[in-house]
């Protein structure tokens, strides 16, 4: 956890997210009625992995000489957000609103993981560069391991797609999306799954 907590400070700077929602919503075209899992009838979206499966472990990269494992974020939501690759500008946007909106989920007691293929030094050059207050990921070697385990790898392109996932407590997909990988799919998907969320369990 000391590695998730050093790359996720609460920064004054960030504006809150209730203020600016309707215009991101405006400015990003984002819909939380979206259909999920490519029940548009595009079959490419059918190998993202749906909610009731069990999200799969994976240990990867958070900062050069830092690793983070999805199991030390055991017991808080987790969302995970795939994208194909750091400076590119639908990237850039879909990045810069998620830091943005920290503080949302973060009522949620949610944790946020962006996730691609590029190594750990571009990461850290991207985040320092956009200022983003939450890690990212380098599923760089093997490369696209973890993607391909969630069904969310571009094999010709050998880029991760456009997906999002949101974890429960227990560690199961409860939502997931796979976005066209030039559209921004935005927040709202992700803010409906963390409000609809189980309560936390205790025994």
């Amino acid at each position: 956890m000391t590695a998730i907590k050093a790359m996720n400070p609460m920064f004054s700077d960030i504006r809150p997210w209730a203020a600016d929602r309707e215009r991101l919503r405006r400015s990003f075209q984002i819909s939380a009625l979206r259909p999920p899992f490519g029940r548009d009838g595009d079959e490419s979206m059918a190998g993202v992995l749906a909610p009731g499966a069990a999200a799969p472990d994976f240990t990867l990269r958070v900062t050069p000489d830092q690793y983070l494992s999805l199991r030390d974020l055991a017991g808080k939501p987790v969302i995970m957000a795939f994208y194909p690759a750091d400076w590119s500008p639908v990237c850039g946007d879909q990045m810069t609103l998620y830091n943005q909106v920290l503080p949302e989920f973060r009522k949620h007691e949610a944790e946020l993981l962006g996730i691609s293929v590029d190594g750990a030094w571009c990461h850290q050059a991207y985040a320092k560069d956009r200022h983003l207050h939450f890690p990212l990921l380098a599923d760089f070697e093997p490369k696209g391991d973890v993607a391909k385990r969630y069904g969310a790898y571009r094999t010709g392109e050998g880029v991760c797609e456009r997906a999002l996932f949101v974890i429960d407590r227990q560690g199961v997909i409860f939502w997931s999306y796979l976005s066209p990988i030039a559209v921004n799919p935005g927040a709202d998907g992700i803010l409906d799954a963390l409000e609809k969320l189980p309560a936390e369990v205790t025994s």
